[in-house]
């Protein structure tokens, strides 16, 4: 396992605790904070995933994690006794990656942060390691993406993307007109089984990206909708 920081922001200290125990048995390094406000003075350059409490007294964790947003792309896996999918929709429409519902187990925690960490470690190691001598452009339309260093330019603008945004982006772009399923797109980009409740994320996610890189979200040309079949890339 590649070595790993973690900040955990939780204002209950049983959990912040029992979590922070489990992941340092794991060899992950864990920074605590006890409320929003000391977990955004505790986040670094080197902060690989925030584990992040949704109910906090004083700045809320979905406040936090849009403070986050403004400065940082690091991965954010939200923690949430609510288990409405309202809820859930707020909290990935504010910058978060994925969401566990307390109460939870140690194993499920543990699996989400592997797999989260897995997946942006695959991101982080193609953004940094040069792939031939010249970045390497895909163009379509008004998106070019350059695969070399992931960094997405939309009407000459260049546009700040998270991961998971990027690589929904990018699997859209490579095959263009190609219809993909919300399923396809889940079990692609996020590399899990596709559940009832994984419908959601892709939808947060594909409206996300669509309010940076649309002219007009409301009617979206370069994400195109089919309905009752899935997205693709537009003309």
């Amino acid at each position: 396992m590649e070595y790993s920081n973690i900040l955990l922001i939780e204002d209950d200290f049983a959990i912040r605790e029992g979590v922070r125990i489990l992941l340092e048995g794991e060899g992950y390094c864990v920074t605590e904070a006890e409320n929003g406000l000391v977990g955004l003075k505790r986040l670094t350059d080197e902060t690989n995933l925030v584990v992040l409490d949704i109910m906090m007294p004083g700045i809320s964790g979905i406040k936090t994690c849009e403070e986050i947003r403004k400065i940082s792309n690091v991965p954010v896996l939200f923690l949430t006794a609510k288990d409405q999918e309202s809820d859930k929709v707020i909290g990935l429409m504010a910058g978060g990656d994925d969401y566990l519902v307390k109460p939870f187990s140690y194993a499920e925690l543990l699996a989400r942060i592997k797999a989260i960490l897995r997946r942006h470690n695959v991101y982080d190691k193609t953004n940094h390691e040069e792939k031939t001598e010249f970045p390497e452009w895909l163009e379509r339309g008004d998106i070019k993406i350059n695969t070399t260093h992931n960094t997405v330019e939309v009407r000459e603008c260049e546009v700040d993307l998270t991961e998971m945004e990027y690589r929904l982006l990018l699997l859209l772009t490579e095959y263009p007109r190609k219809i993909f399923s919300v399923k396809n797109l889940y079990e692609s980009i996020w590399e899990e089984p596709f559940i009832y409740t994984s419908g959601n994320t892709v939808m947060v996610h594909i409206r996300r990206l669509r309010k940076k890189i649309e002219r007009d979200p409301q009617n979206p040309k370069i994400i195109e909708t089919v309905w009752g079949k899935g997205y693709r890339f537009g003309k």
